[in-house]
């Protein structure tokens, strides 16, 4: 029903709640963490390039990360493909996206497509 917190944290954390119990008709004050809140204020948010979307609904989006190497000092590119949620299907390839992370909303889609940063012309034929 509620996850009870009984270690110290911070007051922002918390939240004050009051139920019935079905047992007795007292009041409790329990004192409840909202994860929800704190979850969404600290979603990720990925910028990368639109590589596929001859699905409905969905794009697949190539995320670069740079990184340096620990041992090598090289700097490194390594590339995730990850599945975006595209409700108005208006992204086409070539799109630079933002996307942020979501809710699951099916086996490999974990994010969502916030923005698209800069759209490909159309060739004209």
């Amino acid at each position: 029903m509620y996850k009870l917190c009984f270690r110290s944290v911070h007051s922002k954390q918390i939240q004050e709640c009051a139920f019935q119990s079905t047992h007795a008709n007292r009041f409790w004050l329990v004192w409840r963490i909202t994860l929800n809140e704190e979850r969404r204020r600290h979603r990720k948010f990925r910028t990368g390039l639109v590589t596929s979307n001859s699905m409905d609904k969905t794009v697949a989006v190539a995320i670069v990360r740079r990184y340096q190497h620990p041992l090598y000092k090289k700097v490194v590119r390594k590339t995730k493909k990850i599945l975006a949620h595209d409700e108005q299907n208006s992204c086409n390839v070539g799109d630079v996206v933002q996307v942020v992370e979501t809710r699951p909303l099916s086996r490999q889609k974990r994010w969502r497509v916030q923005a698209v940063v800069s759209a490909i012309q159309p060739a004209n034929e």
